[in-house]
């Protein structure tokens, strides 16, 4: 009889010490039953969500299609019918739109972009076609830069004309537009021709008037070299010891030289073996 007792308390012992556990996964069971329709409503309207992003994107990307190919045409025509107005486009372009550049390049960490080189010279064509239309060496430091890096940087860095994407859209028209807003100036602007063609005067003139070869070298290459060389030291400056421990803390930020970085590593080229050089530690 002792020994039955002993046995049934043992049983109503081990009994109770599992009842804990079994009211535990009773309990997970019903709140994951209770917590299963949330999931279903949450899970319908994510999937919702989702389908209405993807609606919205193909609006704005349709949207920014028709607004590219129509400002496209409209360029083109202005540019056949009214040549001279070309520069003023052109300002109110840059004026306008490169600031909205630098807020949604802020908000993407590309803000840094904006100190490039292509953007310090658009900053002087500005200046030159608003302030000092009729400064001829002025002019020459436009057109070289104008017609040289920038027409250059479209291979460069791969720029392409989607006019599906309104960022790409800007970036060709930050680096073409200059171009052509010069070349209109040398050789299709009405202005340009009288002062090519002088009253009282059967001999033809040049503008900008050229001296001779040296003047030529100065204005379209040598001042052009020092300007651009002045920028390139500022923004070794800025990048590498005014903002380089901003940069160090946020990796995510790019810049130029950390984008020139990352294809050099992909290609494994010599750019990447020299740039590390003084260590991990010292790249951007």
């Amino acid at each position: 009889m002792t020994v039955a007792i002993i046995i049934r308390k043992n049983e109503e012992e081990f009994s109770n010490a599992q009842s804990p556990s079994s009211n535990m996964k009773q309990r997970k069971e019903s709140k994951h039953n209770q917590n299963s329709p949330v999931k279903e409503i949450i899970s319908k309207h994510v999937i919702n969500f989702a389908k209405h992003a993807e609606e919205y994107e193909n609006f704005i990307n349709k949207f920014t299609h028709l607004i590219g190919v129509l400002g496209y045409g409209a360029f083109c025509f202005l540019l056949g019918a009214r040549p001279q107005d070309i520069p003023c486009v052109y300002c109110l372009f840059y004026i306008f739109f490169v600031p909205l550049r630098w807020i949604y390049y802020k908000f993407k960490k590309l803000h840094y972009y904006l100190l490039d080189f292509c953007y310090y010279a658009n900053a002087i064509f500005v200046v030159d076609l608003l302030f000092y239309p009729r400064n001829e060496r002025l002019f020459m430091v436009c057109f070289s830069f104008a017609e040289g890096p920038l027409a250059w940087a479209l291979i460069v860095w791969r720029c392409s004309l989607v006019f599906s994407s309104f960022d790409k859209i800007l970036s060709v028209l930050v680096h073409l537009l200059p171009g052509i807003v010069f070349f209109t100036i040398r050789w299709w602007n009405p202005t340009t021709f009288e002062s090519m063609y002088p009253e009282g005067s059967l001999q033809r003139a040049t503008w900008p008037y050229v001296e001779d070869k040296s003047y030529l070298w100065t204005w379209l290459f040598l001042v052009p070299l020092v300007a651009y060389t002045l920028w390139q030291i500022l923004y070794f400056l800025i990048v590498n010891v005014l903002l380089r421990q901003t940069l160090l803390r946020d990796p995510e930020v790019m810049t130029s030289y950390r984008e020139l970085s990352k294809k050099a590593k992909k290609a494994n080229n010599v750019w990447w073996r020299l740039s590390g050089l003084l260590g991990d530690q010292n790249l951007i």
